[in-house]
């Protein structure tokens, strides 16, 4: 009966889907309130039915209702209780009920949070809303329906894929597609702006909390799966340039790009065409790595559907989302007026050099990605492309990005003095090449990995240094200083924060990339091995079992110097449902390094395969990758990125109102 119910919310969710992509449209090109007002009823109900089937969905498996066939194929009655519920959306069927629940969501957090935007734009958002929300219904309902029954009925199901059995796993997926389906609210504006035919700054101003809260979450999304691909896989390393992880890197660049371009507009009316195309570009990718993990163009733990008729509809929602989309920017955009002028020294012009080297990097991920595909689509061979070429490409186009990020935030708007910029920056500089030096003398003089921990140290400082300017750190009073930061809009601590996490993140890449040490060897109990000044101690591997595997676990003990440092002990788990073996490893973290051990196979006289690592500053990428996402947090509770703010200031300069006709100035 359960699964009959979450059948049916999702045929009442597209009924509603339906009527909130056509009322709204029609009714605002008459101007008719009262059409346009379903949008926001009808994107509030579609929530509710999704999320009554994604509830189905969950009991049905923590119960273990093995009559449903999605539940038989990707849950087991022995599985623990985390991984029933993650088991929901850790495969294809499922993953798609939370897609579009997400969608929902945020559909109607535009209805209930988006009063004060113009109705007509209202009205035309959630209509946009709607159209993406019939086209992934009909997609589940017509070829991944999850509420499909099985007989006869299993005794016990399969299990779910034992890689996917992990917590950093379980709540990958959701902050993935909170950041992909949440750009979709960016391009539903967009959208809406192109069929009225404005973009102005207000129009910029309610984008953009959309978009930094996409951003945040997919940010956070990319970190947990590098950390679980870090741990899990046992290689040793945080990425590997998979298309799959390409596939939710190219909507982050192209939507920090966004974010950027935004600004711009906000602040100097310009840009408008460009923020427009980065909207539609970066849902249009969000829905490429949708397609690409679906489509059964590729065979990764990352994907989910092998099933081309699958592959085929989401192939065909692209083309007419991106086609749509773009027919409709090219008859419009011409239209849009030119807005504010500003030289290329300027905050405007170190933005457009943001937007252009991200946007390049992205083209250069998605040719690499991409083309090897095309070449085997068209059977014209097999190009194997990984990361010699990306380390080529995308690796000299970032770093004049970085370098810009330190200079741009202290240029002023409009025109800037670059002199001057530099002249406040000689502290950050000087220790960069300090830095440099340091890491060049230290780690045996090479020369490119040291100049990207210099470039790490000139960003952090720099972003530091332009934040103590805004405050006027050392120039003024301490008391004056204390009294500017405490009025300082949040986007600016937000700004901060971010910038310089990106600097630890480069850190982390460079010195993890350049200065890994690792040893592969066959160790018995009792055997030593040095590595990196550590000596490791192999103490044997004993035989336990888990809730539904059964654990060999190998130990270690690590020392330096003669002190006693950690001891590690790694996994390899046997799930018989699946029979299917995995890696865990055994990592000791410090403040400037990894330890990390994995134990492989046995061989025939009593010793097993051993890998060790050494991986220096390797923590600070996801350590840089949460500051990175908790400043976008921080920005996006600044009031000005708040939906509808300029409205609320309205009201408020109204109630201050004095007696005599003079208006007082509405407070921060």
């Amino acid at each position: 009966m359960i699964a009959e119910i979450g059948h049916y919310a999702l045929l009442l969710a597209l009924a509603l889907a339906i009527a909130q992509g056509t009322l709204p449209l029609w009714g605002a090109g008459r101007d008719d309130p009262k059409f346009m007002a379903v949008g926001s009823v009808a994107a509030v109900g579609q929530f509710a039915f999704l999320a009554i089937a994604f509830a189905s969905l969950t009991y049905l498996y923590v119960v273990s209702d093995f009559s449903v066939e999605n539940v038989a194929q990707n849950s087991h009655s022995a599985k623990p209780l985390l991984y029933k519920i993650s088991g929901v959306w850790s495969n294809h069927e499922g993953s798609m009920v939370l897609w579009v629940l997400i969608l929902a969501l945020f559909g109607a957090m535009v209805a209930l949070f988006g009063t004060n935007l113009p109705p007509g734009l209202r009205a035309r958002v959630l209509a946009v809303q709607g159209w993406i929300g019939i086209a992934f219904l009909a997609f589940i309902l017509f070829t991944s329906n999850p509420f499909l029954r099985l007989s006869p009925v299993p005794a016990d199901g399969n299990g779910l894929n034992p890689l996917l059995q992990d917590p950093g796993l379980a709540f990958h997926p959701p902050f993935l597609y909170l950041g992909y389906v949440g750009f979709s609210v960016a391009f539903s504006f967009a959208i809406a702006a192109l069929i009225e035919g404005r973009v102005d700054p207000a129009w910029a101003r309610w984008v953009r909390p959309w978009t930094l809260a996409a951003w945040c979450a997919l940010t956070l999304g990319i970190a947990l799966g590098s950390w679980w691909a870090y741990y899990e896989l046992g290689w040793g390393g945080f990425w590997f340039w998979d298309p799959v992880e390409n596939s939710s890197f190219m909507p982050w660049l192209a939507g920090t790009a966004l974010l950027h371009s935004a600004i711009v507009l906000e602040r100097r009316d310009a840009l408008k065409s460009w923020t427009i195309l980065l909207a539609i570009t970066t849902f249009v990718l969000s829905l490429i790595g949708t397609f690409l993990v679906r489509s059964g163009v590729l065979t990764s733990v990352h994907t989910f559907a092998t099933d081309p008729a699958r592959g085929l509809f989401i192939l065909m929602i692209l083309i007419v989302a991106a086609g749509g989309s773009l027919a409709l920017f090219a008859t419009r955009a011409p239209k849009l007026k030119a807005g504010g002028l500003f030289a290329p020294i300027s905050r405007e012009g170190a933005l457009v050099l943001n937007n252009l080297l991200l946007v390049t990097a992205c083209a250069t991920v998605f040719l690499g990605t991409l083309y090897p595909l095309f070449l085997d689509a068209l059977d014209l061979g097999k190009v194997s492309v990984g990361a010699p070429y990306f380390n080529a490409t995308f690796i000299p186009i970032m770093t004049p990005l970085v370098m810009a990020m330190a200079v741009g935030p202290m240029l002023a708007w409009k025109r800037g003095d670059i002199k001057g910029v530099i002249g406040r920056l000689k502290f950050a500089l000087g220790v960069g090449m300090i830095v440099t030096l340091g890491a060049w003398y230290a780690m045996g003089g090479q020369v490119l990995a040291a100049a990207g921990i210099g470039l790490a140290a000139w960003l952090v400082l720099g972003s530091l240094m332009e934040f103590a300017g805004r405050i006027k750190l050392f120039r003024i009073p301490f008391a004056a200083s204390l009294s500017r930061l405490r009025h300082l809009p949040r986007s600016a601590f937000g700004m901060t924060i971010a910038h310089a996490a990106l600097g630890i993140v480069v850190a982390g890449i460079t010195a993890s990339s350049a200065w890994q040490t690792e040893k592969i060897l066959v160790m018995t109990k009792g055997d030593s091995v040095e590595l990196a000044g550590y000596s490791f101690v192999f103490a044997g591997v004993e035989e336990t079992e888990g809730p539904n595997y059964t654990v060999k676990r190998g130990t270690f003990e690590v020392t330096l110097d003669g002190r006693d440092v950690a001891t590690l002990t790694a996994e390899r788990r046997f799930y018989p449902v699946r029979n299917m073996t995995t890696t865990e490893a055994a990592i000791h973290t410090t403040w400037f390094a990894d330890l990390y051990a994995v134990v492989g196979d046995a061989d025939e006289k009593g010793g097993w395969t051993v890998r060790l690592y050494h991986n220096p500053l390797v923590p600070w990428i996801w350590v840089g990758a949460v500051l990175m996402a908790l400043g976008g947090l921080v920005s996006l509770t600044d009031r000005r990125h708040r939906v509808g703010a300029p409205a609320r200031a309205r009201k408020t300069a109204a109630r201050t109102k004095p007696p005599g006709g003079g208006a007082r100035p509405a407070t921060a």
